[in-house]
């Protein structure tokens, strides 16, 4: 039985990474604090990654397999450090947010990435980066990199492709706010592709980085789909991106946000090469499956609930009442 160790295991995609674990017959033990619980069928060693000696009891056995999704380069860096010597595999979860350049269509693992961070104060892609980093220097011919691009599926915490199937929804026959960007592009991956992908991956014992995204499609054709798997019959109404931003809408995510609208000089992020994907075996279920279940997890969540990304529906009435007016 291969024996896998998950420093996570409690969170949305790691939770989900065990259980692929779990499916594929695997012996699995999560650290983490402890507290959330961990899938069913896990084992749970209780430490604080930011604690002295927090891999103590964990780098005392050995492992075929060590999962991290972490995206501190401390913690990585001390996790790979204490358990390269007794493990045989690593995988760590990176993003796409580790290439230096977002302007260019269609690039693959090969594209220059970011300078790794120096302290705690970088930003994401060069956390990422440092996190890469300290995990090739501790297992070397030993590790595979994957790096999703935008995760998508229910219980998505971040609400950006959550909110759509929401709103669309909420909306019913009344008028949904979109951008007019026809150049605009998403590329989405199932949390469930991606962690039976991950699993896979570190079954086979792959080596080298992947970039784990979808097929790239253009957002006003996502947007689209998701409108007819949500039952929208109103207006789509589309906004100049200087009139969204003169009106204080922000790009991609957070509050106040049309989510997974990127700026134009960004063409690249959601069109990345996914050929090594899909060559070692990486699925993409059919999108309005995934639309569907999303749908049914806002559904059962509240369409029009508090989100950590969005515009909220009074925001999008006046901005659409600015708009025709």
């Amino acid at each position: 039985m291969t024996d896998v160790l998950i420093l996570g295991g409690t969170g949305w995609l790691s939770s989900r990474i065990c259980e692929a674990w779990l499916d594929a017959g695997a012996s699995v033990t999560c650290l983490a604090r402890g507290g959330r619980p961990v899938p069913y069928g896990a084992s749970l060693v209780a430490a604080d990654r930011d604690a002295p000696g927090a891999y103590a009891a964990v780098a005392a056995r050995e492992w075929d397999e060590v999962v991290d999704v972490s995206s501190r380069p401390a913690h990585v860096a001390a996790a790979a450090e204490a358990l390269a010597p007794v493990a045989r595999h690593a995988t760590y979860v990176s993003s796409v947010s580790v290439y230096a350049r977002d302007d260019e269509p269609g690039a693959d693992e090969r594209a220059e990435i970011l300078a790794p961070a120096t302290g705690d104060a970088d930003d994401y892609g060069r956390q990422k980066s440092a996190a890469e980093a300290a995990v090739r220097r501790a297992f070397a011919r030993r590790a595979a990199i994957v790096r999703p691009g935008l995760i998508v599926g229910p219980g998505d915490p971040t609400d950006r492709f959550g909110f759509w199937p929401a709103r669309f929804a909420l909306a019913g026959e009344e008028s949904v706010l979109v951008p007019d960007a026809p150049e605009a592009h998403a590329q989405v991956v199932d949390v469930e592709d991606l962690a039976s992908f991950i699993a896979r991956l570190g079954d086979a014992r792959f080596v080298g980085a992947v970039n784990a995204v979808g097929d790239p499609i253009p957002l006003e054709g996502l947007l689209r789909r998701i409108g007819a798997v949500a039952g929208h019959t109103g207006a789509v109404v589309a906004a100049p991106p200087s009139f969204l931003e003169a009106h204080g809408v922000g790009y991609w995510a957070g509050p106040r946000s049309l989510p997974l609208w990127l700026p134009a000089d960004a063409a690249g992020f959601a069109t990345r090469s996914n050929t090594a994907y899909r060559l070692l075996g990486g699925a993409l279920r059919p999108l309005e499956e995934t639309i569907a279940r999303v749908l049914e997890d806002e559904r059962a969540r509240g369409l029009d609930r508090p989100r950590a990304a969005g515009l909220t529906r009074e925001e999008e009435r006046e901005i659409l009442a600015a708009l025709v007016g």
